[in-house]
């Protein structure tokens, strides 16, 4: 026998009835990680190692692990600047940039140390950018220096500044595939992963050693004795599918790219990025060479229209109202509203983010640039509008939601960060679920 929820769909109860009483039973495991972004599958891989009589399992709506976030990034590994010292994110983007050369190295997967320029382009940045070594220095990123104007050109020919911040410990790589390696490690310990299951129910089932099943819009299930869920843009659906908070809320934020011209892809060798300005919350636009050797170029930020739109043409209305009526983003909106309405502008018309651009690189000029990809960033909102800015756990509070951990919010620097959060995650679910 179900134990259903009352709030069931129709729809829904149609699936769930459809997954149990298949002709096959569902696999039984002891964790299932919903959730086949880096983060979800790191921590997979993670749990597996340190338990591996456990029989464990990845479920993914997606045909391909990584298809979102952990897939739309930037691919940039992180050294630790820009965060508060003492923070979780300072400790765990640290820890994360040594283990993911070192996991790199291992692996045979390729990446680059680009290293990284944080420019001043006026006296009163200077004051930002000395705060940002200090915060550098406490957060003990490694051979952090301070340049003059005159140096800059030695690491970026074409860049103009007064001053900047060099992290040469900076670097670059394709984190799908570092992702899927992560997924060839959990299998290789025993782990399976499920594709194209798109999870829309935890039902409470008559077996008491596996009593949550999970089920999928597909009429796929599978029952575990414990749950681990890390959605990135639909993380606080699924904790809300097993009774938890719809706080914090989250609002999905589409970065846009230019791409630099092959033939001026000579012009940039590294990262460059601006000093950020603390008025708003994102960073502004930067120069970012991928390891394809094609330069991207921003991004902007702008509200998406759905969470995986990656597109103005990409719109799901539930979705947008879903993120329009929430009192955070209407808070947060009111407060920017100016600089909201600059950013649309930008992205319909290129040349006026090229003109951001050209304050670091002049010699950069709108016909060198065409549109590039785009990534939705899964912001988590307060009701107040601040931005949350730290990890976010939860878990129901009946019987069964017990049994079910929420990763709401894993910021970034994620993918960087991500064999670190796997091991501050793994703990969290060896102390909440008594996994010793």
């Amino acid at each position: 026998m179900i134990k259903f929820r009352p709030n069931l769909t129709q729809k829904n109860l149609q699936w769930i009835t459809q997954a149990y009483l298949s002709d096959v039973s569902p696999k039984k495991y002891d964790v299932v990680v919903v959730g086949g972004g880096i983060v979800g599958v790191a921590s997979a891989r993670e749990f597996v190692m340190r338990h591996p009589k456990l029989k464990m399992a990845v479920v993914e709506k997606e045909s391909n692990l990584a298809m979102h976030q952990s897939g739309h990034n930037s691919g940039v590994i992180h050294a630790g600047i820009y965060y508060k010292p003492g923070s979780l994110k300072a400790k765990l983007c640290v820890q994360g940039l040594k283990l993911t050369y070192k996991y790199c190295d291992e692996k045979k997967i390729p990446y680059k140390k680009v290293g990284k320029l944080i420019v001043a382009t006026s006296e009163k940045e200077l004051s930002m950018l000395s705060a940002l070594e200090e915060r550098g220095r406490q957060n003990e990123v490694p051979d952090l220096q301070v340049i003059d104007g005159k140096d800059i050109k030695k690491y970026e020919p074409h860049c103009e500044g007064i001053k900047a911040l060099l992290s040469p410990h900076t670097g670059i790589v394709d984190f799908v595939v570092v992702c899927q390696q992560y997924a060839e490690d959990f299998k290789g310990a025993g782990g399976e992963i499920f594709l194209n299951f798109k999870v829309n129910g935890f039902q409470e089932a008559d077996d008491p050693n596996y009593p949550v099943l999970i089920c999928s819009e597909g009429g796929q299930a599978v029952q575990a004795k414990y749950v681990l869920t890390c959605g990135g843009l639909y993380s606080d659906v699924l904790a809300e599918l097993s009774g938890c908070s719809k706080d914090p809320r989250i609002v999905p934020f589409r970065g846009e790219y230019l791409l630099l011209k092959k033939e001026k892809s000579h012009m940039i060798k590294g990262n460059i990025y601006p000093v950020p300005d603390p008025r708003f919350p994102f960073l502004g636009v930067h120069f970012t060479p991928r390891m394809d050797g094609s330069i991207w170029l921003g991004p902007n930020a702008l509200l998406a229209f759905r969470r995986e739109g990656y597109k103005w043409t990409d719109i799901d209305i539930k979705e947008l109202f879903d993120a329009i009526k929430y009192p955070g983003f209407r808070k947060l909106a009111s407060k920017f509203i100016v600089t909201g309405v600059s950013e649309m502008v930008k992205s319909l018309i290129p040349s006026l983010q090229v003109k951001d651009l050209q304050r670091f690189v002049r010699d950069i000029k709108p016909e060198d640039v065409v549109k590039g990809p785009a990534g939705v960033r899964a912001q988590a909102m307060d009701k107040d509008g601040s931005l949350v800015d730290d990890f976010v756990f939860d878990m129901g509070k009946d019987k069964l939601g017990k049994r079910i951990l929420h990763c709401r919010n894993a910021p970034s620097p994620g993918a960087t960060s991500s064999q670190a959060i796997a091991k501050m995650i793994s703990d969290k679910m060896e102390s909440e679920f008594k996994i010793s």
